[in-house]
């Protein structure tokens, strides 16, 4: 950031921008290449050069040529029939096919549609050649509308100088990518494509840009492009085929109970990896609307793991990506979705003719690769600490479906854990991240320059990389940010002392505040954890917290929060005690000891009292909107409590999820609520899933993705009402919902009185009004 606080690393990033690939920041004066921003810009002036660069694409002239790539060879006639021939071939498949075919005719011959007699076999021989052939064509269709079809070299010259015009118009300060991790990953890829191993790509995804970027870096390095897991929302008439040529394979978005389709993308799975083709899959499933890494989605990964357990391949090569925006285009309607509006159909060419898109003013893209590593190697050593799964990666796990699950989802998790330690933040987080953790209204720029500094140190000091500015000063970097955001996120205060920053859409900003909390989540839980003491005032000696009390609150929010956030895997005790410590030489704490030095009490320092307690703000800022979107759901929960002698009643989940949400919007307006965010859908959704993983409520789900799923309270956490009907102030869910309130934002009004009859009665709509509806 600032010319004295250097980054640590010494290798500066590439930029990937056009026609050049260069170290960030560096600026070439001339050369036999052009950037096409500028080309294109000079079109009118010079359609001779623009002419010119574009015949270079298309023709191949040097590296756009796309010849001598790093891996499996792509992009040559008869790529799309060697792959449905290899696909359709695969044992499994054919197995499948068998399979399905033998379990029909079994219903057709109990159902007396085949005949008695001799005539009989004849024709349950007929029939099942019939039958085989019918599923025949069945795969082979569906395998060709599935696969991708890398044919033409031509196309994808072209397709990568469309895709960069685009790119570069949007993001005019480039794609930035590490060097080192350039150098590292090509020569991963050189060793793969000697052993057929394919490189898994695994991205977050947070913007359709994401879909693009990867491959336009693939492209530019000469690394052999992967098949892109899409989901078939976005085969849109004419795109479909478009983005087929450029590595898109289509996979429905469920195909439950559908076993001839799951059967077709095993197979083509196998294909790839036994051929080593690199794939490309995006490990939350959809895009984060939140900002912040979504829980790992197991479908994809559960055919390539099943695809090395049982040995039909070798080997894959696991490689964690993170894509990181100063400015996400989609944000806007993220928001319109977060607040309960339908999500319209997507739309890609909307996405790219957005004036968003052209607006040549949303910074940068920083793409970020993970120490590349073995899935086998991961397997056997997971299988090791399990010491369940079969001792020899090939041998049959059918009956370990529990064990293969945990394997999953360790592997899941692993994923977003590497991905969150590579990312970088960016000058829009930092200043979003801010912004959302002052207690004032705004910040003047010397204040938000200097706030900036102490959280790149912050992020720093955590693990975690700031984006490299190339020592351009601090305030410039800011200015630059705010700029970015846009005057819809971030605004002036003129005609003061300072030009005073304030944030105005304060729901879509925190996108971006969203991007940093992981790093700082110890922090923040142990800094809540305190502050269920801290909140209630008077002297110092008020406000110290035993370290039993403080384990036992930290704890319980660690649970609460386990579905939002990913935690330090050393367990509870140690990070705690780590925390502790570190915030304790930060001067933030004081922590008192026995003689053997094992915590006692817990307090703010007084020097964190001196200044105002703005670090420890800072930890309790970034997660008191999930603490509220918790106490709202958890809430929500005693508004299912059946009327007094009624019978238990299921209701819809999306109903009870969207009346939540009202309510939340309703006491945020009314002042009951501090922040708007609580009522983020994603949000209530993580904290239903967490409900129901404690116990709490009971959720219904049929097989029939069109039959809602419903809930209700368990009967042990169902709360009593009195004698007038109204509910009872105790039970397990009521203490629970007061546990969370514990480490609320003080000035907030107390449960009771939100819930009291009289408050109900006088017109005061809470939990009971909207929800009633739906229990009585």
């Amino acid at each position: 950031m600032s010319s004295h606080k250097q980054e640590v690393a010494a290798v500066p990033d590439l930029e990937i921008l056009s026609t050049t690939l260069r170290p960030g920041g560096y600026i070439q004066d001339d050369g036999p290449e052009q950037n096409v921003i500028a080309s294109y810009a000079r079109f009118r002036q010079a359609p001779l050069e623009f002419l010119k660069e574009v015949s270079l694409h298309v023709s191949g002239t040097g590296w756009r040529s796309y010849d001598d790539i790093i891996g499996q060879p792509v992009y040559y006639r008869g790529f799309s029939e060697n792959m449905k021939a290899a696909i359709m071939s695969r044992p499994m498949l054919q197995s499948k096919i068998r399979e399905l075919a033998e379990k029909r005719l079994q219903i057709e011959e109990d159902e007396g549609l085949l005949g008695v007699g001799a005539l009989k076999e004849k024709t349950k021989a007929q029939r099942r050649e019939e039958l085989e052939q019918s599923l025949q064509q069945v795969a082979a269709d569906t395998t060709d509308n599935m696969i991708c079809k890398m044919e033409s070299k031509t196309f994808i010259r072209g397709a990568y100088y469309f895709a960069t015009q685009l790119l570069t118009r949007a993001y005019h300060q480039g794609i930035h990518v590490s060097s080192e991790e350039v150098i590292r990953l090509r020569d991963v890829a050189a060793k793969a494509a000697i052993s057929k191993h394919s490189i898994i790509f695994l991205p977050c995804h947070r913007s359709h840009v994401d879909y693009v970027s990867l491959q336009v870096i693939c492209y530019r390095l000469g690394i052999s492009l992967p098949t892109v897991v899409a989901g078939d929302n976005l085969a849109l008439p004419g795109l479909k085929q478009f983005l087929q040529s450029a590595g898109a394979m289509w996979i429905r978005r469920s195909f439950a109970g559908d076993a001839l389709y799951a059967a077709i993308v095993q197979s083509y799975i196998d294909t790839l990896l036994k051929m080593g083709m690199n794939i490309e899959a995006f490990i939350e499933g959809g895009r984060s609307r939140t900002g912040k890494l979504l829980s790992p989605k197991f479908g994809i990964l559960s055919f390539i793991m099943d695809a090395v357990i049982s040995g039909r391949c070798d080997d894959a090569i696991i490689c964690p990506v993170s894509t990181q925006y100063d400015k996400v285009i989609e944000t806007e309607g993220y928001v319109s979705e977060l607040l309960g509006q339908p999500k319209p159909k997507e739309n890609l060419m909307d996405f790219l003719s957005s004036s968003s898109v052209l607006s040549l003013q949303l910074g940068r893209v920083d793409v970020r690769f993970h120490e590349p590593w073995s899935l086998k190697g991961f397997i056997v050593e997971q299988q090791a600490r399990m010491n369940i799964l079969p001792q020899q990666v090939g041998l049959d796990t059918s009956k370990s479906t529990k064990n293969k699950a945990r394997l999953l989802r360790t592997m899941g998790y692993r994923v977003l854990s590497d991905i969150n330690s590579v990312s970088v933040v960016m000058p829009t987080a930092l200043v979003g991240c801010v912004l959302l953790t002052l207690r004032g209204r705004g910040v003047g720029m010397s204040e938000l320059v200097r706030r900036v500094d102490w959280l790149c140190d912050r992020v720093r000091g955590n693990g975690g990389r700031v984006a490299h500015f190339n020592n351009v000063p601090t305030s410039v970097v800011v200015q630059r940010g705010i700029e970015v955001l846009g005057t819809d996120l971030v605004s002036t205060v003129d005609g003061l002392l300072e030009p005073t920053f304030y944030a105005v859409d304060r729901f879509q900003l925190s996108f971006y505040r969203n991007q940093i909390v992981h790093l700082f989540i110890s922090e923040s839980v142990l800094s809540l954890s305190l502050y269920t003491t801290v909140k209630r005032g008077g002297g110092p000696d008020d406000q110290r917290m035993s370290y039993a009390a403080l384990y036992k609150q930290a704890e319980f929010l660690s649970q609460l929060f386990r579905g939002e956030f990913i935690f330090p895997t050393e367990g509870l005790r140690a990070n705690l005690l780590k925390t502790l410590n570190g915030l304790e030489r930060n001067s933030v704490i004081t922590v008192s000891r026995d003689s053997d030095g094992t915590p006692l009490m817990v307090e703010l320092s007084d020097i964190e009292r001196k200044r105002g307690r703005e670090d420890f703000d800072f930890y309790c800022f970034l997660i008191w909107p999930f603490c509220e979107a918790s106490w709202l759901g958890a809430v929500s929960l005693l508004a299912l409590t059946p009327p007094k002698g009624a019978v238990d009643t299921w209701l819809q989940l999306n109903q009870v999820q969207d009346m939540a949400q009202l309510f939340g919007k309703t006491l945020y307006h009314q002042g009951d609520l501090s922040y708007f965010e609580a009522v983020n859908k994603e949000t209530l959704k993580n904290a239903y899933q967490r409900f129901e993983e404690e116990g709490i409520i009971l959720v219904s789900r049929s097989r029939d993705s069109k039959v809602p799923a419903t809930i209700k309270l368990s009967p042990e956490w169902t709360p009593g009402r009195d004698e007038l009907g109204g509910i009872k102030a105790e039970g397990r869910l009521w203490d629970f919902t007061e546990n969370i309130a514990l480490s609320r934002r003080e000035g907030q009004v107390k449960l009771p009185y939100i819930l009291s009859d009289a408050n109900v009665a006088t017109g005061r709509i809470g939990v009971t009004a909207p929800l009633s509806v739906l229990v009585s």
